[in-house]
């Protein structure tokens, strides 16, 4: 919605003299009244905006819409999981029209050489879902403009932008049909991640602190730059290539003009010789970013010693030149900008709680100044003094709150004193929010028998579990025993009888295993940890492909390696049950106090970076459709071209050597394939030598753009959020558990509570300030 910051119209404001602002004609309000045949309906209105606020709060969301009984029913039906998942899922279609439309991806491979004609959608088709798709969207950007209403509108700019991409695509949707899906380029399809990040708030918030980012990361970016042309012409002065020797050739080619250092051609001598290796520039800003991502941990691995060995060969002091570039370049320079881009993002995580605790703070003051605005004159306490609890029993009960936290807040209710609820105590009531609620352990089963409680002890304790971690370790280490020894063994001539003796003993005691816990704990008691069900999933499949296997090739004996029967062969059964032992060995985890913390953390870090995860996908979508506008068809089979040599006369390394045949950009999957290919640094020269010679020189530009962002902006972005979660949450866990000195206490409560005493609470004149702004609601005093 629109920002706080751009409202203007006051809500709890007095004249000078202390009296009442004048509401104007029409203006909702929800003041007090003691009689009337409107007393019902603004009652009504005051707990229906009460509860539309306090599920802002929930949710984060801003308070700066309509409050109007009618826009309030609209607003809800809106946030209603219906509207929110049908939006969601019209997002995803039409972003994954670019699979279906021309250039089709319904083909098997990629290859140019083996792919057959793709099936394209006959004209119409796709254009009929996209035009439902739009129409979703034109009723979303009118729901919401009409919400916030038309002053806010005209202030948002995702707002107008919203507009703005939609009347282009329905412009391009028209002009597309008119010529019959036969238009060169459709403009609409760059636009389309428009509606994943608009419909994202955290996606919004991730692009506004790369905004802040940029003008450090352009002046990191022109000193590389400043450091590449210079190191550029020096080689060209050292290495001018004056004599005609083999050694002089290479570093003429190495070295013959400008815009060639980036690319390394060295000439076989033979069909079984010569190598296609990276160019100065292009092998340094290869292992730039990798030393930037990793420390330099990778340098070593990459080639660029292959451009240096030729001038080396010649004079030793020529390592002079190629160590120094290394050195600024990337151990330095890109480093440098790792740092920056984490400087800039330190407080990314800060700064969006802190924003998330502002909007919660306002909605629930909101939601108090309206329910204690009911508070009838003449009763033993003044107007606005506080808010009844039966009222905001009234009203939490209407709002959209799972049943735990609702049966929390009650609880706290009626465990204080007092006839009204103060501001304070009504903020306190919502604390609930950000704890997750515990279940309760169902209590054990009662055995009378002395024996059967001593085996209830035995096998309800943790040093069971700890056998069990040990018996599951076991089984991971005969299974890696087998593979080893088997590693030159066809399946078919495989003996698995030890194995397969071995496995039945091993699920057998998994087996055992459940039916004592569930013994020990009872059946609720089980279920209730998410270990345990792991556990119980995985035996239950296991005993079920056990069952099978003894069913159709008995029980094992030596030389059990009988033919395929059904299907699945013997050898496929057994690789299925390893697989899933293998997983099963990971209820290690929650038993090891730090790879339980680290796997907690690193699924928090999941959780909190999925916008930064959509940014990236923005990004590769807009960059696949560029890819397909400008290389669509220009990769070839060999043979149908003569820039296309086949395998056996291709040099070397080369695009075609490699066979890099799928790596194109005849259609949207193809390019997104394409596209990660180049960003992992995977021999992403040959991929600029191939498309230089195929289409041209100028590709140059946009290979060198996508390794920019992704490979440098993205990697280093993506490292700086890595480190900025994980060491507050790291460094937050260790100081809780050191305080409580329980560590399953810290789990237990959500991000905004890891972090609530590093956060600034918003003080009670910023409330009021934020309050008095809001465009729309008007209370009387």
């Amino acid at each position: 919605m629109a920002d706080p910051r751009e409202e203007s119209e006051p809500l709890l404001s007095r004249t000078r003299g202390g009296s009442a602002r004048r509401i104007p004609a029409g203006v909702p309000s929800c003041h007090s009244v003691q009689v009337g045949p409107g007393a019902v309906a603004r009652r009504d209105l005051c707990l229906d905006q009460a509860v539309v606020f306090i599920e802002d709060a929930i949710q984060y969301r801003s308070i700066n819409h309509r409050v109007d009984a009618r826009s309030l029913w609209l607003y809800r039906r809106y946030y209603s999981s219906t509207s929110q998942w049908t939006l969601s899922f019209t997002i995803f279609l039409i972003l994954a029209l670019a699979f279906i439309e021309t250039p089709s991806s319904l083909t098997s491979t990629s290859d140019v050489r083996y792919r057959p004609a793709p099936w394209e959608p006959p004209c119409g088709l796709t254009e009929g879902v996209e035009a439902l798709c739009l129409l979703v969207f034109a009723a979303d950007v009118s729901v919401k403009s009409y919400l916030v209403g038309w002053a806010q509108f005209r202030k948002n700019p995702w707002l107008l932008a919203y507009l703005v991409v939609l009347l282009v695509s329905l412009v391009d949707w028209t002009v597309s049909l008119s010529l019959i899906c036969q238009e060169p380029v459709r403009v609409r399809r760059l636009l389309r991640p428009f509606f994943l990040m608009q419909n994202s708030s955290m996606m919004k918030k991730t692009l506004k602190c790369i905004r802040w980012s940029l003008p450090e990361m352009a002046s990191i970016g022109l000193l590389l730059a400043a450091h590449l042309c210079l190191f550029t012409m020096l080689g060209m002065l050292l290495f001018p290539g004056e004599k005609d020797d083999r050694r002089d050739r290479q570093r003429l080619t190495y070295f013959r003009n400008l815009p060639e250092v980036g690319r390394v051609r060295a000439e076989p001598e033979s069909p079984a010789q010569g190598l296609e290796v990276d160019g100065v520039l292009c092998v340094v800003m290869d292992q730039a970013v990798l030393s930037g991502a990793l420390g330099g941990l990778l340098l070593a691995a990459q080639p660029w010693v292959s451009v240096m060995i030729p001038a080396y060969s010649k004079n030793r002091l020529y390592a002079i030149f190629f160590i120094a570039f290394t050195l600024i370049g990337s151990l330095f320079l890109m480093n440098l900008l790792t740092a920056i881009i984490y400087n800039q993002f330190r407080g990314y995580l800060m700064k969006s709680l802190q924003t998330s605790l502002l909007r919660r703070r306002l909605g629930i003051r909101a939601a108090y100044k309206v329910l204690s605005s009911m508070t009838a004159e003449g009763e033993a306490h003044p107007e606005g003094v506080g808010v009844k609890p039966q009222d905001f029993l009234q009203v939490l009960q209407k709002v959209q709150l799972d049943s735990d936290h609702k049966q929390a807040i009650m609880e706290k209710l009626h465990s204080r004193s007092g006839d009204l609820l103060s501001a304070d105590e009504f903020q306190k009531l919502f604390d609930e929010f950000d704890k997750r609620v515990i279940k309760e352990h169902p209590p054990r089963p009662e055995y009378r028998s002395p024996f059967l409680q001593s085996a209830q002890f035995l096998f309800g304790h943790h040093y069971f579990d700890y056998l069990g971690n040990l018996m599951a370790f076991g089984n991971l280490v005969t299974i890696c025993v087998f593979l080893v020894l088997d590693a030159h063994v066809l399946p078919k001539d495989r003996d698995d009888f030890v194995l397969g003796i071995l496995n039945c003993v091993f699920i057998l005691y998994y087996l055992l295993e459940m039916l004592l816990k569930v013994f020990a704990l009872g059946l609720r008691g089980y279920l209730v940890s998410s270990s345990n069900v792991f556990d119980g999933l995985l035996t239950a499949v296991l005993l079920v492909l056990e069952i099978s296997t003894l069913a159709v090739y008995r029980f094992p004996h030596p030389g059990w390696k009988p033919e395929a029967l059904g299907l699945l062969s013997l050898w496929d059964v057994t690789r299925l049950v390893n697989v899933l032992i293998a997983f099963r060995f990971l209820r290690i985890i929650p038993s090891m106090e730090l790879m339980a913390v680290v796997a907690s953390t690193i699924l928090d870090l999941i959780r909190n970076m999925r916008a930064f995860g959509g940014i990236l996908a923005v990004v590769y979508y807009v960059f696949a459709i560029i890819g397909i506008i400008l290389f669509r068809g220009v990769i070839v089979a060999p043979g149908n071209s003569s820039l296309a040599p086949d395998n056996g006369s291709a040099p070397c390394g080369s695009f075609e050597q490699l066979e890099y045949w799928t790596n194109n950009f005849d259609d949207f999957a193809a390019a997104l394939v394409t596209l990660w290919d180049v960003m992992v640094v995977n021999n992403w020269q040959v991929f600029l030598d191939a498309f230089r010679r195929y289409a041209g020189p100028w590709s140059k530009i946009y290979f060198v753009l996508w390794w920019l962002v992704s490979s440098v902006i993205w990697v280093n972005l993506f490292l700086a959020l890595i480190l900025e979660n994980f060491l507050h949450k790291w460094d937050r866990r260790s100081h809780l558990q050191s305080l409580t000195g329980d560590l399953g206490a810290t789990s237990e409560v959500t991000v905004e509570l890891l972090f609530r005493d590093v956060l600034e609470e918003p003080t009670e004149e910023e409330l009021t300030e934020k309050l008095s702004h809001h465009p729309h609601l008007q209370l009387c005093r």
